[in-house]
């Protein structure tokens, strides 16, 4: 349980240590404590500590009223800081009243009291705080260095990649059911982040670029996502079909600034979803300027590398028939995403309903029912069963309610699946869309990506 006196205390003890020590970094800091602190990219010595910047920190409503009490505090009436009368006072109070573990957590603290406690490495600290590379403060700055956001152009070239902090994303690879294949072709590009120095050495360069294979729902995307979260790297997306944009100006030139900016932020994650609309364009009638930023785009899907500029590229496409010889070769790792078994329904059912209230669940009876859905459409199951049994005020549901939504689901879908011609029936379809997507097919994920 939180405890706000201790946690003003030690917010207040980092920023003054902080101040004090030379030395460290802002990689240093715990990240609540750092976006308190950003200010035009940098974080500038000394930290004032305020009211407002002690409760966005810590979460705590009345920090002052919190350790008002404690006779090693005070706080300036003019300038609202608040700081220590008694500085060794504060340190005793503090420390006994937490453990390595907790001090662990911090790293400006385990580097201040490692050789005061036991079992403290303010090494294994840091190596497990997110590093400031990955705040949104931080990559707001870079792009803002890079690009002048005040010029047309420029924010219209911006428009066309969607950039988030890893702390944005709120899926993680342990809230998605994979394959052994997709589990095994992570761990091998997590393993080449962690040893890039050494593939550089060894010339062994042409390695992380990845092809997300499958029909939409499938979880290409809220892989691509969960893994920038879980490696702690920005998360820079851009849907190729775009390039086409009449509003985007120079095509060619907007996809070398999409690589431009994947280099300003990494190490980082840089996904290209429609990568289909390569093949689409290269065999087609299309204009001239179109086809000449699909040879850039292949061009620096060349030139970039994971080991020398510290770029994941992951590539994704719902139809790989559509891809010629041009795209596949640029690719060393092609990931399948078919959709779920019986056995991985079961286990993405036993994930969504982690937070649900559900009397007699059966995950493998529904996963029986459910054959041919994706992890998206059984969300959508889900999301379909709740809203049900909110209309009869419900919070808990039934085995029952989840087989209804399932067959009211496949209703919905066999309509929107069929081929219909005749407006009254295009309109029907239409109406009857509850799905959040007007396009065809499940094209919804985690979170309604594929």
């Amino acid at each position: 349980m939180s405890n706000p006196e201790l946690d003003v205390i030690e917010f207040l003890l980092t920023a003054t240590l902080y101040g004090e020590r030379q030395d460290l970094e802002p990689d240093d800091l715990p990240p609540a404590y750092r976006s308190v602190f950003w200010s035009d990219g940098e974080i500038e010595r000394p930290l004032s500590v305020t009211n407002t910047t002690a409760s966005e920190a810590t979460g705590v409503e009345r920090p002052w009223a919190a350790v008002s009490g404690l006779m090693f505090t005070d706080r300036d009436d003019f300038s609202g800081s608040i700081s220590f009368t008694d500085r060794d006072l504060a340190e005793e109070w503090f420390l006994e009243r937490v453990d390595a573990d907790h001090l662990a957590e911090n790293p400006v603290l385990a580097a201040v009291y490692e050789d005061q406690v036991d079992g403290l490495d303010y090494e294994q600290s840091r190596a497990a705080n997110r590093p400031s590379r990955a705040d949104r403060a931080f990559i707001d700055a870079r792009l803002e260095e890079a690009f002048d956001t005040d010029d047309e152009e420029e924010e219209e070239m911006l428009d066309l990649v969607d950039v988030r902090a890893p702390e944005e994303v709120e899926m993680t690879l342990n809230d998605l059911v994979l394959t052994h294949d997709q589990e095994d072709e992570i761990q091998k590009i997590v393993k080449a982040i962690e040893h890039r120095d050494y593939l550089a050495q060894i010339g062994l360069r042409e390695i992380g670029k990845l092809l997300f294979v499958g029909p939409p729902g499938t979880g290409k995307t809220s892989v691509a996502r969960a893994l920038a979260h879980d490696l702690d790297l920005p998360f820079v997306e851009v849907k190729l079909s775009m390039i086409t944009s009449q509003y985007l100006g120079e095509t060619a030139k907007n996809v070398e600034k999409v690589f431009e900016v994947a280099k300003r932020l990494s190490p980082c994650i840089l996904f290209m979803d429609e990568f289909d609309f390569v093949a689409k364009t290269r065999s087609s009638d299309e204009h001239a300027a179109i086809k000449r930023a699909v040879n850039t785009l292949l061009k620096s899907i060349d030139e970039i590398s994971l080991i020398q500029d510290e770029v994941l590229l992951i590539g994704a496409t719902n139809h790989p028939d559509q891809l010629d010889a041009a795209a596949w070769r640029r690719f060393d790792e092609i990931v399948n995403f078919p959709k779920p078994d019986s056995g991985m329904r079961a286990d993405i059912l036993r994930i969504v309903t982690r937070q649900m209230d559900i009397v007699d669940f059966d995950p493998e009876t529904l996963a029986d029912l459910t054959e041919g859905l994706t992890g998206s459409d059984l969300r959508l199951v889900l999301r379909e069963a709740v809203l049900n049994a909110l209309t009869e005020e419900r919070t808990t549901l039934t085995q029952q309610d989840l087989k209804d939504a399932i067959v009211d689901f496949e209703e919905r879908d066999n309509l929107k699946n069929m081929d219909m011609m005749d407006g009254d029936h295009e309109a029907l379809v239409a109406g009857g869309d509850f799905s959040g997507d007007g396009d065809s097919g499940h094209d919804h994920d985690h979170d309604h990506d594929d």
